[in-house]
């Protein structure tokens, strides 16, 4: 076996089987044309494009079935309707950035799905139970025990969030002048990385820069570019390799089986510790449940525990598909390196048995990741996101596809050709939404992922410039949806009225969070004398 990287020496567990397809359990609920609870869309065999095929009947616009939720509503929390003369208003005082709007101020709010789902019953009755005791609480013995079974992992350290997980692990392995691998880093990541004076490469996938080829699996990674790369490091320089299910910065696109058995297999052939960026896994596993055909048959809970056997360890912020409102998981199975990570853990979160949430946040996720791969609660996640993504592409709005779970993302490049790049078009089309209809959208683009060159104080743009529209868990119904898609539709007839915006001041790092904008001034007619 290669000798593992000099800097963090991890001894890598023994690969297992992925599951004998002659004992993989009871076939779930797929198979040709089957109608799931009168939902958007019929299943049927995975096609080459990637998702779900709609049923003949739910083609025209008029004629979509109803998205049908698989819960009950027990408690609800109102929202204030506001007119759009308040909304330009408080767009104003919240210098066009929409981090820095109060919540109250906003109707319908997809600026993320970090934290912003409802919890089940069960996860409700769980807090009730929650044990608080400073060390060694049930509860998190409870989650500990749930987390093993998912991922098979030895340690599991509790965190407050995934950004904790990350500045915990990265703190512990990685050192100034290192690179750090993946498909691609989202903002907080690459941001953890780049503190440490370390650099954060991305290998995108080359489907994946077609934001409009009906493709599957572009969240993966291009592993023949990473093996180039690997190959021309010099030894200890990588200190460890990551891959983001499913990937946020590129549409929330899946990776397939295929691709992480060769990430795996190429991190080990070099000696490199693999890490999944794993918030997203129930919805990754989804997809491969759903596309691949040999995983079909797979209950989805062996699709997820097969994902995390490929890698060494796992980053989660469990605010997603955890189905909490705070916390995360940073996992291990090597020893020395749980020893690290355990006594920094310390430092900065807390005790390991609870690592700073309180024993009833303990509770709810473990109830949390019992529920996370449920079938028709995934499958109501798909539903949801099409029917959104269907009915905005079927008004012209340019959306990437394939169209992911977690949120549907507008090409705002496309939408908003009269306004350049460098004037970002991206929180043109965010700001516009939220003044339409009250919806709190993102950027993910130049203001997230650019920055501006401190030699020549010119800006460094992003690749693309689009708005994720984020779907948090269990919240909205289908008539909220058709709000967003009737102001997407008010939109559109008044595209052409849409201003850019230019940073009046940003932060170093992050900037997205805190910056302030204005729109740009539209020129005056030059008068000419006679």
């Amino acid at each position: 076996m290669p000798r593992p990287s000099t800097f963090h020496p991890v001894e890598r567990r023994p690969r297992k089987p992925e599951g004998n397809p002659s004992r993989r359990g009871p076939v779930l609920r797929t198979g040709p044309d089957r109608r799931c609870a009168d939902c958007a869309i019929r299943l049927r065999r995975p096609t080459p494009i990637g998702p779900c095929v709609p049923s003949a009947a739910s083609v025209p616009l008029a004629g979509v079935k109803t998205v049908l939720e698989p819960f009950r509503i027990k408690a609800i929390e109102p929202f204030r309707i506001t007119t759009p003369e308040e909304r330009r208003r408080l767009l104003a005082q919240a210098h066009h950035n929409l981090f820095l709007l109060r919540a109250e101020d906003v109707m319908i709010d997809l600026l993320t799905d970090s934290g912003t789902g409802a919890m089940s019953a069960a996860q409700w009755a769980a807090i009730m139970t929650g044990d608080e005791s400073y060390a060694g609480c049930r509860s998190f013995f409870e989650l500990e025990a749930v987390v093993r079974e998912l991922t098979g992992y030895r340690h599991v350290f509790p965190v407050h969030q995934g950004r904790a997980a990350e500045r915990i692990l990265f703190g512990v392995m990685v050192q100034k002048g290192q690179a750090v691998p993946n498909n691609a880093h989202f903002d907080t990541t690459r941001a953890n990385v780049e503190f440490l004076g370390a650099e954060a490469t991305d290998f995108v996938s080359a489907p994946a820069r077609d934001l409009r080829l009906d493709a599957p699996w572009k969240g993966d990674l291009d592993v023949a570019r990473l093996a180039t790369w690997l190959a021309a490091q010099p030894p200890g320089r990588v200190p460890l390799g990551l891959l983001t299910i499913t990937n946020n910065r590129v549409g929330g696109q899946p990776v397939s089986m295929a691709n992480l058995r060769a990430v795996s297999a190429l991190y080990e052939k070099h000696g490199i510790p693999f890490f999944l960026d794993a918030a997203r896994f129930a919805e990754n596993a989804w997809w491969i449940h759903r596309l691949d055909p040999e995983w079909q048959g797979v209950p989805l809970p062996k699709v997820a525990r097969a994902m995390f056997e490929l890698a060494d360890g796992c980053l989660v912020s469990a605010k997603k598909d955890g189905l909490v409102n705070i916390g995360g998981l940073l996992c291990v199975d090597d020893d020395a390196l749980a020893a690290k990570v355990k006594n920094l853990l310390i430092l900065t979160e807390g005790f390991p048995t609870y690592g700073g949430l309180a024993g009833r946040d303990l509770a709810a996720l473990a109830q949390g990741l019992r529920e996370v791969l449920d079938f028709d609660y995934l499958h109501y996640r798909e539903a949801s996101a099409r029917y959104l993504a269907d009915h905005l592409d079927r008004l012209g709005v340019p959306v990437v596809r394939p169209y992911g779970l977690h949120a549907v993302y507008v090409d705002a490049r496309a939408m908003l050709p009269h306004i350049p790049p460098d004037e970002l078009p991206g929180q043109a089309l965010a700001c516009a939404l939220y003044e339409q209809g009250g919806i709190r959208s993102v950027e993910i683009g130049s203001l997230m992922f650019g920055h501006t060159d401190a030699a020549t104080g010119r800006p460094v743009l992003a690749d693309h410039d689009l708005v994720r529209l984020c779907l948090p868990r269990r919240v909205y119904t289908q008539s909220h949806v058709d709000w967003v898609v009737e102001s997407f539709a008010e939109l559109c007839a008044a595209r052409d009225r849409i201003r850019g915006l230019r940073i009046v001041e940003e932060a170093p790092i992050l900037r997205a969070f805190t910056a302030r904008l204005a729109p740009v001034p539209v020129p005056r007619p030059t008068l000419v004398g006679r």
